[in-house]
């Protein structure tokens, strides 16, 4: 299998875009995919194809954030995106997976029309700002009071929306954390996308930030985003644009095993 170019990945510069007209790369049936990237879509059959093309509004699923899904309406037929995922075998390459409503597939250098389930995407962008607002309250409270303090991970899934922390967190810290994270959606901060080299995260004490430099394409920044007022985060999700945007979120739980602790989190 040629391996095509990197796919340009357009909704990180303007997650405001819900259309956009591309180039098909490559069109691959589901089984003749390598097996590595095979097994990124546990629902994928021979009925399925795999499309490449040279530029994407599609969030592949990644990061805690699920992956959009949409269409692809291309001359003779439309193909039904619904997975997407970064390429484990080709580096930046984006495989939407999906089918076709009829017999006839698209070509590669023919011109497509994407578009995404927009309800989903501002979903999926609300929770995944709700989950950073979350982790920067979290933050502001214990950093100081618990050891060996720090962010670990997190899920932005509907049903199972979380972020995790190295550190025990006594249940007493909920409501504080309620308060805190209510103060911060309140205030309608901005949440701005940047792009950092090295040295900008050194000019503002986040060396800890720093993301490994084998994850930044050479020649490329760090794409941040920057909840203006609270925290900052290396992220390549999409986002609302100012935290009111999240809507009410409301902390569930608090669980601890080995030593680390888990606040799940849900958006109304």
């Amino acid at each position: 299998m040629a391996s095509p170019a990197r796919t340009f990945l357009a909704f990180q510069h303007d997650a405001h875009l819900h259309t956009l007209e591309t180039v098909v790369i490559a069109v691959h049936p589901f089984t003749s995919l390598e097996e590595s990237d095979r097994q990124l879509f546990k629902d994928g059959t021979e009925k399925h194809h795999a499309i490449i093309t040279e530029k994407t509004i599609f969030h592949p699923q990644g990061g805690g954030q699920p992956s959009d899904t949409g269409v692809m309406k291309g001359p003779a037929s439309t193909f039904t995106v619904t997975a997407v995922r970064m390429s484990v075998t080709h580096d930046g390459q984006v495989l939407h997976l999906g089918q076709f409503d009829n017999s006839t597939s698209f070509s590669a250098g023919e011109t497509v029309h994407q578009a995404i389930d927009v309800d989903k995407r501002l979903l999926y962008s609300r929770l995944h700002t709700a989950g950073h607002v979350l982790g920067a309250a979290v933050r502001y409270l214990l950093e100081k009071e618990i050891e060996n303090f720090d962010e670990l991970k997190a899920s932005h899934f509907p049903d199972s929306a979380a972020c995790e922390f190295q550190g025990a967190i006594d249940g007493k810290w909920k409501d504080p954390i309620q308060r805190r994270l209510d103060e911060y959606i309140a205030a309608k901060m901005p949440v701005q996308v940047e792009w950092w080299d090295e040295d900008d995260f050194r000019a503002r004490g986040l060396e800890r930030l720093i993301p490994d430099p084998s994850l930044v394409p050479p020649g490329e920044k760090s794409r941040v985003v920057n909840i203006v007022g609270a925290e900052v985060y290396p992220c390549g999700g999409t986002h609302v644009d100012t935290t009111d945007l999240c809507g009410s979120t409301t902390v569930k739980k608090i669980s601890r095993k080995s030593g680390n602790s888990r606040v799940s989190y849900t958006v109304n």
